[in-house]
């Protein structure tokens, strides 16, 4: 576990998936391997369209049963493809590509063929799309084996991220917040969804920020430590770590002091810092944005038991479909209040504090 780091002098002021388009073009520079190809994804990374060219940034049909068993053809022949998804809810089409190729084809070949194959695509809710366009899945991700999930919740890690993950000849799925992507709020919110309002619910500590010029890679399975604070810890990862901040600036009004902890991967999961901050406070909130059966905050859980760790454990999670209506939509999703809730009530009735 490591202190958030604050950019060096020089940095760039980006957006995170400008951040992200930076250190992909970084990375394709440094290989030529590296190409990028999905829905539209010339008209989305028109940048690095204009920089590397028609065949190195490519648009694909409608079809990510295809392209996505495309990437997996074109990694393990020695290519390391990014193929992006707009959405991560679209890879149900093609899951069997993820489950079936990507997650399994280094185990199945003993190990002689790698699959350096990433998929980008957007996660995410509060923007009242329903159920079918609004999942996380990262739960679901990262029990397959050999797959890394990242979910970045600043520019600087999502550019460190995505470079970690084209340099590293494994499998891997970036999931970047829909809430701090500035590309794809303008198409989210834009003049033909004008009832969309953005303006309570977006992080602008996350939607914007340094960047390095040069990007460095962020190692995964290396949590964060965003805020400190000795009576309960917060876990999280993409927007809900910014849920956990505003969470515990209004647990101080309470006298609860909040430690945030940003864990940046899913999988790998840095054990070692989740086991640290509840053997600290003895308090463990995971805020998450994806399903409460069988994700992030039951892997949290079965690791405090399988370590013996002693804290009083709460998760704030999805419990349903998430609906369409604005009012219920934001009443489902983990916001400020429930995770507020949640640390008061640990807090408050656990016998340990008492």
């Amino acid at each position: 576990m490591t202190a958030r780091t604050v950019a060096p002098a020089g940095s760039l002021e980006l957006t995170l998936d400008a951040a992200v388009d930076h250190a992909l073009a970084q990375a394709m520079a440094a290989d030529p391997r590296v190409l990028t190809w999905g829905e539209d994804v010339r008209l989305l990374r028109r940048t690095l369209l204009a920089r590397f060219g028609p065949d190195r940034v490519l648009d694909t049909p409608i079809s990510e049963s295809a392209f996505l068993y495309a990437g997996v053809g074109a990694a393990m022949n020695g290519l390391v493809p990014v193929v992006e998804l707009f959405m991560v809810d679209f890879a149900a089409v093609g899951w069997s590509a993820i489950l079936n190729g990507a997650a399994k084809m280094a185990d199945f070949s003993g190990g002689s063929i790698s699959v350096p194959l990433v998929v980008r695509a957007g996660y995410g809710g509060w923007y009242t799309d329903g159920g079918q366009h609004e999942q996380a899945l990262w739960g679901n991700l990262a029990s397959y084996p050999s797959t890394n999930v990242v979910v970045p919740s600043t520019p600087a890690d999502a550019a460190g991220l995505v470079l970690t993950a084209c340099r590293l000849e494994e499998f891997t799925v970036v999931l970047t917040p829909k809430l701090l992507d500035a590309q794809m709020l303008d198409y989210l919110g834009g003049a033909s969804r004008s009832t969309v309002d953005f303006s309570e619910v977006v992080p602008e500590e996350g939607a914007r920020g340094p960047v390095p010029r040069l990007v460095e890679p962020t190692p995964f399975g290396r949590a964060v430590l965003t805020q400190d604070g000795d009576d309960v810890g917060l876990v999280s990862v993409g927007v809900g770590v910014h849920r956990c901040l505003d969470a515990a600036r209004a647990l101080e009004e309470h006298d609860v002091r909040a430690a945030v902890l940003d864990l940046r991967t899913v999988a790998p999961l840095d054990t070692e810092a989740v086991l640290d901050l509840a053997a600290r406070t003895r308090h463990v909130v995971v805020v998450d944005e994806d399903y409460r059966r069988g994700g992030l905050s039951g892997e949290v859980a079965a690791l405090l038991l399988e370590h013996r760790v002693s804290a009083a454990f709460a998760r704030v999670s999805v419990e349903r479909t998430i609906p369409f209506a604005p009012h219920l939509e934001h009443a489902v999703l983990p916001n400020a209040g429930r995770v507020v809730a949640a640390a008061l009530d640990l807090v408050r009735r656990d016998p340990m504090t008492t």
